[in-house]
């Protein structure tokens, strides 16, 4: 605003010195020679005169911000203009801080919103809740599945150990199908203990895995037979000393042959007890420790049946049958398999399809109950 000013303020200046040599030239041609030298002095101080008031003038006239009245109501005129030009990107400034804002507190609660569609219970779920749930679930299957029971065939604990660590990586109906050949040849831990390992190998071959499983059941039987008389024991830290034989298995045994409570993470159990967000370890002991806290002692054993029987027959790994299962207001996880009640039946296994069980010998109550002994190796 200064440089334009100062440059207005110079063209004026010029052209009002030429107006006033004009008026001196008028004086001196009425007057005379003689006279025009004072006279020429007497108006130059006048044109010095004008000088200052025609600049004002003309600068008033095209800055009229200039004089001291509009300066005053200028700079209060357009003042304000200015300011408010320059408080609008102020006003506007907040307004994108907003924007900015508002997607990072939508991001801060998308990992919540998974959760609320999985399930209205996991994530936020109290401690309380979570026990009352878990509980609840237990309940419901037991009443679906009132004959659980381990779907391994044995007689003594024996039979239940060697069975037990047979099903790795396969079915128990395979073993159930192979073990009787089995147990007929080598009845006790001395007789597996010296039995040729290519003969055994043979008759495991079913199984999968023979050769190693041979190598464990030989094994065991030989430090049942060195270590404890040819007695299973029946406490935890000396079973898991046998061959082969980890907390798994040890459970199995424990809980089947000696009413000893324990929980059987297989790969069933650690599949469902995720999914219904009891917890969320992967290790086995740790996800033994996670849901043996959820549930009473007492329970451990039973409450590992009813999760392994819902897992093989309905809830399966690929692709449960969610439109089949009794416990599906209390699943996070609903939704996950086949949701039409109809294709969901399709997908039913064992006795829910009116199949055969997995036991060649099951207990009288789950003939009771409508299930199917399994048919003998061989038979179809």
């Amino acid at each position: 605003m200064s440089a334009e000013r100062d440059s207005a303020v110079g063209e004026q200046g010029s052209d009002g010195g030429r107006k006033t040599a004009g008026a001196a030239r008028t004086a001196a041609a009425g007057t005379g020679a003689s006279a025009s030298a004072a006279k020429k002095a007497a108006p130059s101080k006048k044109a010095a005169a004008r000088k200052p008031a025609a600049a004002k003038k003309a600068a008033a006239e095209k800055t009229p911000g200039a004089t001291k009245p509009a300066a005053k109501k200028a700079p209060a005129k357009k003042a304000p203009p200015a300011k408010k030009a320059s408080s609008a990107p102020l006003k506007k400034a907040p307004a994108p801080r907003k924007q900015v804002v508002a997607p990072k507190k939508a991001t801060a609660s998308v990992p919540a919103a998974p959760a609320k569609t999985v399930a209205a219970h996991p994530q936020g779920e109290s401690r309380t809740a979570l026990v009352r749930r878990a509980r609840r679930i237990n309940r419901e299957l037991a009443e679906v599945y009132p004959y659980a029971h381990p779907e391994l065939d044995f007689e003594n604990p024996f039979q239940l150990v060697v069975a037990t660590v047979l099903s790795a990586q396969t079915t128990d109906l395979r073993v159930n199908q192979t073990t009787p050949a089995l147990f007929a040849k080598y009845p006790t831990p001395e007789d597996l203990a010296a039995a040729n390992p290519e003969e055994v190998e043979e008759i495991l071959r079913p199984t999968g895995f023979f050769r190693a499983k041979t190598k464990s059941v030989i094994g065991l039987s030989k430090a049942l037979v060195e270590q404890f008389g040819g007695e299973v024991p029946g406490r935890l830290e000396d079973l898991v000393k046998l061959p082969g034989v980890g907390r798994k298995t040890a459970f199995v045994v424990l809980g089947n042959a000696f009413g000893r409570p324990g929980i059987t993470v297989d790969t069933h159990f650690q599949r469902l007890v995720r999914r219904w967000k009891w917890t969320d370890e992967t290790d086995p002991d740790k996800i033994e420790a996670a849901v043996g806290a959820l549930f009473p002692k007492s329970h451990w054993t039973d409450l590992s049946h009813h999760v392994i029987w819902h897992g093989r027959r309905i809830c399966h790994a690929r692709k449960p049958a969610c439109g089949a299962c009794p416990i599906a207001p209390l699943c996070p996880a609903y939704g996950e398999g086949e949701t039409d009640p109809e294709k969901a039946k399709k997908l039913l296994k064992y006795e829910k399809a009116g199949q055969p069980g997995q036991r060649l010998k099951p207990p009288q109550a789950y003939l009771d109950a409508g299930g199917r002994a399994a048919p003998p190796l061989g038979a179809g």
